[in-house]
This record gives structure tokens, sequence and C-alpha cells, in this order.
């Protein structure tokens, strides 16, 4: 959640559920020789606490009741930092990776498929359990190949953008992903980050537009927040198993601001279900005319993979299918949406208003978590150095660690991570993102470079 300071006014409080934990965010004190931005509207992420603004200093507090300053550093302070050598790609590197990850999948469908047989194995239950755990190992590694396509995208897999576009497109489209649809949308994501108008990924509502969607009065939102967790846990299913499919199909999530596409093909377009917003249609409002033939080639993608998957289906059992592949399929998804979801969602987060965004401030707008072995080695650290990808995007995931360390000095007390308990507290940090944060709020008589500001409950 979070709290948004308007000029002027009394200061709004915000009933919550419970007190919330502590936070240690890795960060040291911010440079004091880097340019300030003009007075701003902010919105921070704050959960629980009743008052984000310090009346006696004019400060604005996160919910955990740390001070939250306005970054103040350039994007060229982030890029001198980075050594040299961090920028640089390799074709060999990120085909090995490719090659790694795709020998691993056909390793551990090869012997399961070999083994796991009545024969060796006669109890049907210990042979559905074992399969399970097939699903689950082919998704963790299905999300590596994933990542490696996001990779692509933005063109940190090799220095040739034929290799990295080719690469995206085999990959993503293996996962049914329409390679080129995503890469233009989720550019745009990178470009208006924390942007609560033009983002493209979990923006957040505003309180009113909440308490419309759950056909709640907005003075009732907080008894019904403290009293429905099981509405926390349908909503969090439904996110998890269904939350990539329907960005895809219905741009849930994103802004839904479409009547300013220049070419003025938002017009009677919104979000949802026949809105006319997806990524699979040339003249959805979230591509321009130039982006046609991409669309369609990403479409030619899917229908390749589709056809591969009525092959196999027809020929080996539809059963079987689920079980090879879309099962798995599930599992990718849920790690991608519960990837981005962290991310971007954290009481300590700011979400900014048109006036007071900028790309500096939008970028920082992100999280580092912690996943271990899963994340660092298996989805090739997208959950622990996200931060630095939204600043320099361009550098391969084996070199962020380092860019990572480099870029801490100079964003200071902005840089955000929440390392707790390591892959247990990364999962753990889900269900207290979908419990507390649900809307954005103003909060009035914030002073100086808060003024005017929104935060996200």
């Amino acid at each position: 959640m979070a709290t948004t300071a308007l000029s002027g006014g009394n200061l709004l409080q915000r009933k919550t559920e419970s007190s919330p934990p502590s936070v240690d965010n890795s960060v040291s004190a911010s440079p004091d020789d880097t340019p300030r931005h003009s007075p701003s509207s902010t919105s921070l992420s704050s959960l629980e606490s009743d008052i984000v603004l310090d009346k006696g200093n004019g400060k604005m507090l996160d919910t955990y009741g740390n001070e939250f300053e306005i970054p103040d550093f350039t994007i060229k302070q982030i890029r001198d930092a980075i050594p040299a050598h961090c920028f640089e790609r390799s074709a060999a590197r990120g085909l090995y990776y490719v090659a790694r990850d795709l020998i691993s999948l056909a390793t551990v469908f090869y012997l399961f498929h070999t083994f796991l047989t009545p024969e060796n194995v006669p109890s049907t239950a210990v042979r559905g359990v074992l399969w399970a755990v097939y699903t689950v190992i082919q998704g963790m590694v299905g999300t590596g190949l994933w990542v490696l396509a996001h990779e692509c995208g933005h063109q940190s897999f090799s220095p040739s953008k034929i290799l990295n576009d080719t690469v995206g497109w085999f990959c993503h489209s293996a996962l049914l992903v329409p390679y080129f649809s995503w890469k233009i949308s989720h550019g745009k994501h990178h470009k208006a980050t924390g942007h609560l108008e033009r983002d493209m990924v979990f923006v957040p509502r505003t309180r009113e537009e909440y308490a419309s969607k759950v056909g709640f009065l907005v003075h009732e939102l907080n008894e019904l927040i403290e009293e429905t967790p099981i509405a926390t846990v349908i909503n969090l299913l439904g996110q998890q198993l269904g939350g990539w499919p329907m960005y895809l199909i219905c741009n849930v999530t994103g802004h839904n601001q479409h009547a300013r596409q220049p070419e003025g093909r938002g017009k009677g377009k919104e979000n949802g279900f026949f809105g006319g917003v997806n990524h699979f249609d040339p003249g959805s409002p979230l591509y321009e005319s130039k982006d046609a033939h991409l669309i369609l080639l990403s479409d030619l993608g899917l229908a390749i993979t589709a056809t591969a998957l009525y092959l196999v289906g027809s020929n080996y059992g539809w059963a079987n299918l689920a079980v090879w592949y879309f099962v798995p399929y599930l599992w990718v998804n849920h790690w991608l949406v519960a990837i981005t979801f962290l991310q971007h969602t954290d009481p300590s987060l700011p979400h900014y208003t048109a006036e007071s965004w900028s790309y500096t401030r939008g970028a920082a707008a992100t999280i580092d978590r912690e996943f271990g072995f899963i994340g660092r080695t298996l989805m090739h650290g997208i959950v622990e150095t996200h931060v630095l990808h939204h600043y320099v995007s361009t550098i391969p995931f084996y070199h962020a660690d380092e860019a990572s360390e480099a870029i801490k000095p100079v964003m200071g007390r902005h840089y955000r991570s929440d390392t707790r308990e390591g892959p247990v507290g990364f999962l753990k940090s889900i269900w207290r993102s979908a419990r507390m944060c649900h809307w954005v709020e103003p909060m009035e008589g914030a002073q100086g470079e808060g003024e005017g500001s929104h935060v996200l409950p």
C-alpha cells in the first residue's frame, strides 16, 4: 500500500491490518554532490502505518517508519560507477546458457520418461508424486529459459541484434510467449517504471478505483481488508495461475490510458476481455503501425508451437502432454508473475504521478530479493539484481552481481533489497505484499519535494 502527499489540507490517516515488521534495506548514505529534482508528487508504498508524514519535520515516511527521500543521483553517475567489462556481452556465453537449459529440460524428461514406469515404480501414488516433482523441476528450468529470452529482448544476450531476436523468438515461442509483442510492451514498462499512468505492469489503483472494483464504499475498505484473508488467497491463486495469460490477453495490471496512444488507435479501447487491448493483434493500442509485422511474427511462433503440441497430444495422449508440458508451463507462469510482482510491489517502494515521475526515480522504485540457488543459478539472477537491470538493461546477467555492487554507493539509501530469510523470505513476501498492497491514496501535508505526492497503501 502507499500514501500520497498532496499540497495543503489535513494529513490523511489510514487504518491497517497489523503493525509491519521492520526491514533492513541494504543501503548506505546517498551522495551529497548530486543535483536534486524539482518539487514532486511522489507516491510512497506504505502498507500499514496510519501516518506517513512526520508532521514535526515534514518528512515522508514509508510503512516501516523509514524516512523516504526523492532519489538525487543521475543516470550518468550510475553508468560511470560500473566497471567497463560489465557491459561486455558474449554470444558464446549466452548460447552456452541456452544449451545448458535446453539440455537440462531434455535430460529431466528423458530420465523421468525412461525410468518412472509401472515396472520400476509399481505404486500409482508414488509415480504421481514423482511426476509432480518433474513438473516443478521443469517449471524452474523453463523459467530460466524464459529469462534468457528476456535477456535477448533487452539485447544483453550478445552484441548481435539478429542473434538476440532469433534466439529470443525461438525460446519464447517454445514457451507460448509472443516474443516481439512482449518485447515492445516490456520496453515501455522500462521507460515508465513506477509511473501511475504509463507503467505496463502492476500499476496500483487509487483507493476509489479499488473500492469501485470490489463494490464497497471507500470507508468500508479497511474493515474489508482486515476481515477477509480468504479473499487474498483467492486473488493470489488467480494471479499466480492466470496472471500471465490474462496480461497477454487483456493487459491486466497494465495502465488503461490507451486514448493517449499517439496514432489514435486507443480510442474506445480498454483493458479486459474484448476491450481491444492485447498482445496478439497488430491493431492493439500497445503498438504502432510500424510494429505490425513483428506482432504477426510473434503470432507465427505461437502457431508453430501450438501445432507441435497438438501433434504430440494427438499421438501420445493429452494427459501425457498435460504432465509433460502444460503443468510445467503453469509453473513457469507462476514464477514469472511472482518475480515481477515482488520486483515492483513492496511496502517500501514509491509510485509517482505524471508530474513527479522521472526515469531515475522510477528505476529506483524496484527491489532486489534473494532466492538462493533457484534464483541465482536456475533463473539466472533475475530475482537478485533487478534494481541494476532497470538502470542498465543491456548488462548481461553474469555481470549483474558485480555491477549491482558498483552502483550501491551511488544509490545510497535509495537502493532497496529485502534478503531476510533468503528463499523462504522470498516466498513469504508473496503473501505479505498480496495481503497488504492494494491501492494508492493521497497523503496531504508533505513539504518541499514531497508536495503534491501520492502514496500506495
